[in-house]
């Protein structure tokens, strides 16, 4: 077989971030009685949450602001869109979010199967993932993911992030493997898509959302099931 060790990105691509965020979310949302601070609507704060977590994560990769910064901050910001400007709040919100957070565990239809199926084909199956260590331990724990992974490969361990050639080049070096024989698999044209293409590797542009990418990737499924017209 052309390749041996199958390289996933972690959040939107297996783990539903968006849909566990939401409910956890829901549950800050009820359990610190955001409400009563003046955010009359869940929606329109977790589309808020949303976008600044979004734009606070692109400025993380770039090296612009700290991990630390990221976290708080976008809670922070998402509070100020509704006016108010209360740090205490935003980093109770972050430290409750944090812990409850990694403990959801919706996947995207099929992981499991499409997983298993793969390490029932004796692929090596491997994480690169620009989140931190602790949380995406838990996720996979309580997922049922851990046992499928060989190497999890973090932003915070490997000391990179991608799109970043260094912490593929770490992930290399620590499963032992050749990019000849690695392909990446993400949701993230940037980070997993690019990223894979400049440090030489075959890439699997795992289109959720059914959208036009700006590049060509090696390959492109839209579901996690179409994967085994691949492998």
């Amino acid at each position: 077989m052309a390749y041996k060790h199958l390289f996933f990105d972690l959040d939107h691509t297996l783990w539903d971030f968006e849909a566990n965020a939401k409910l956890t979310l829901q549950d800050l949302y009820s359990s610190l009685a955001l409400a009563d601070h003046g955010v009359h609507d869940f929606d329109s704060f977790y589309e808020r949450y949303i976008y600044h977590n979004e734009r606070l994560w692109e400025r993380y990769r770039k090296g612009f602001i700290k991990r630390d910064d990221l976290r708080w901050k976008r809670m922070w910001h998402t509070l100020l869109d509704f006016k108010i400007g209360n740090e205490k709040l935003a980093r109770t919100m972050d430290v409750a979010f944090l812990d409850k957070l990694p403990t959801r565990t919706l996947l995207f239809p099929g992981a499991i199967e499409i997983l298993t199926y793969l390490q029932s084909k004796g692929y090596a199956l491997h994480l690169i993932t620009n989140g931190f260590e602790k949380v995406q331990h838990s996720k996979l724990k309580y997922s049922g993911l851990s046992d499928f992974f060989h190497y999890v490969i973090t932003s915070e361990g490997s000391n990179s992030l991608k799109p970043h050639k260094e912490i593929f080049d770490f992930a290399m070096k620590q499963t032992g493997a050749t990019v000849k024989e690695s392909i990446m698999l993400g949701d993230d044209i940037a980070a997993d898509i690019i990223g894979a293409q400049n440090a030489g590797m075959d890439q699997v542009y795992v289109n959720h959302k059914d959208i036009e990418p700006p590049v060509k990737p090696t390959y492109t499924v839209t579901s996690l099931k179409e994967l085994e017209k691949i492998f």
